[in-house]
């Protein structure tokens, strides 16, 4: 199992992170993720609003970056960890400014982007940016088929509802060949994406017990790519529901206790989890959360990486 870092005071929920997050600078930032790539983390990962209607800031929060922009400065501090969203509204950008943004990353980065992507569920949002909340499932999958021809084609060429082009240059391709591409959901379109298009799915609310259940699903289907599939969880998420309010469970909490930390991962993998995230207790400030990460990384990671 794969141990990831999310990138701290990159969204403001309280539920998922802690205040001295809030207060910290671009260069801390960069110098946190500089560590974890020095201390063998997997991936960098963050999430992504463009604008948050008042009424959902309370627990969602206001704070958000651009994913591939941010990534892309934190590409220029790291030189192994891979750079991840967790995850990027795709129908909310045209779908050809998504594909330049990410095929740049990868590119620049050597080929370590990763984009994980979603339809979005924050009505408000799409209203303010103009996109239909409806059609979004549909702008979804023709956005998926359009950047993967520009990833992959020599001579792109696209007709669709949403977006058409040809007799059209795009330049640079990703490192990656195919690039990766992960979907974050749980409803039954979702996993049909998976199927067609995925290397990678992270569940969104169901329970871990169903986790087996959706991916049989998922390689039933018949237009399943037949690739192995890897599936990340970020153990903050037992404990917060879907608008961003503690469950009350305590699983998702940070502790000490390097035996329940490893039994909890243990169970996860044989649910069929191969990334996630290790959450944090309360620390005091930024220095006590790179302990935090020392620790995680001599006492957890390497007991994993064996078994």
């Amino acid at each position: 199992m794969r141990i990831n870092i999310p990138v701290p005071n990159s969204m403001h929920i309280d539920a998922m992170a802690q205040r001295w997050e809030y207060g910290l600078s671009g260069a801390q930032v960069a110098d946190v993720v500089r560590l974890a790539d020095e201390l063998g983390y997997h991936k960098a990962m963050l999430g992504e609003h463009f604008i948050v209607p008042n009424q959902y800031v309370k627990f969602s929060g206001g704070h958000y970056f651009s994913s591939t922009v941010a990534l892309g400065v934190l590409a220029g501090h790291t030189s192994r960890i891979r750079l991840a969203s967790s995850l990027t509204i795709l129908p909310l950008q045209n779908p050809v400014i998504q594909a330049k943004d990410w095929a740049t990353l990868d590119w620049l980065s050597g080929g370590r982007a990763v984009p994980m992507f979603g339809v979005g569920w924050m009505e408000d949002e799409f209203t303010i940016l103009n996109v239909p909340f409806n059609k979004r499932g549909a702008i979804c999958d023709e956005y998926i088929r359009a950047m993967i021809e520009l990833w992959s084609s020599g001579s792109p060429s696209f007709q669709g509802e949403f977006v058409s082009f040809a007799n059209a240059a795009f330049a640079p391709k990703p490192v990656q060949n195919p690039m990766p591409i992960w979907f974050g959901g749980d409803a039954e379109p979702v996993l049909q994406r998976i199927a067609r298009h995925g290397d990678g799915w992270a569940p969104f609310q169901i329970t871990p017990e169903k986790f087996r259940e959706k991916l049989d699903y998922i390689r039933s289907r018949p237009d399943y790519h037949g690739r192995n599939l890897d599936v990340f969880l970020p153990q903050e998420m037992l404990d917060v529901t879907a608008s961003h309010q503690s469950r009350g469970d305590d699983r998702g909490r940070g502790h000490w206790e390097a035996g329940k930390i490893l039994d909890q991962c243990l169970w996860l993998r044989e649910l069929g989890v191969t990334e996630t995230t290790i959450p944090s207790p309360p620390v005091a400030d930024v220095e006590a959360y790179k302990d935090r990460l020392r620790w995680v990384a001599a006492e957890i990671m390497p007991v994993l990486g064996e078994i």
